[in-house]
């Protein structure tokens, strides 16, 4: 895959949903919770108002609506605007 996100666009890969059983019950996908986290995969080079701080390989927190889903490959992805970062983790 070769994506290169546009301005201060950051490519995420959502971390994986944990599966949960209750009493031997399994909950289906999409009743899950979606994941608040993820990894970058690619970033954008910034807009003259904003430096990118987010890179390539950090795990970061984002908001539950934020970003559009997108599938590549196979893959599914987030793509947001970093001021949609809640956080980097360390």
């Amino acid at each position: 895959m070769n994506i290169k996100p546009l301005s201060d666009r950051v490519l995420i890969e959502p971390a994986a949903a944990e599966e949960v059983t209750i009493g031997g019950i399994i909950i289906p996908d999409s009743a899950k919770e979606k994941p608040l986290k993820g990894k970058v995969i690619a970033t954008g080079n910034g807009t003259k108002d904003e430096e990118m701080i987010v890179k390539a390989g950090d795990t970061v927190l984002y908001g539950k609506y934020a970003g559009t889903e997108i599938e590549l490959d196979g893959t599914k992805y987030l793509m947001m605007r970093q001021s949609d970062i809640l956080a980097i983790l360390a």
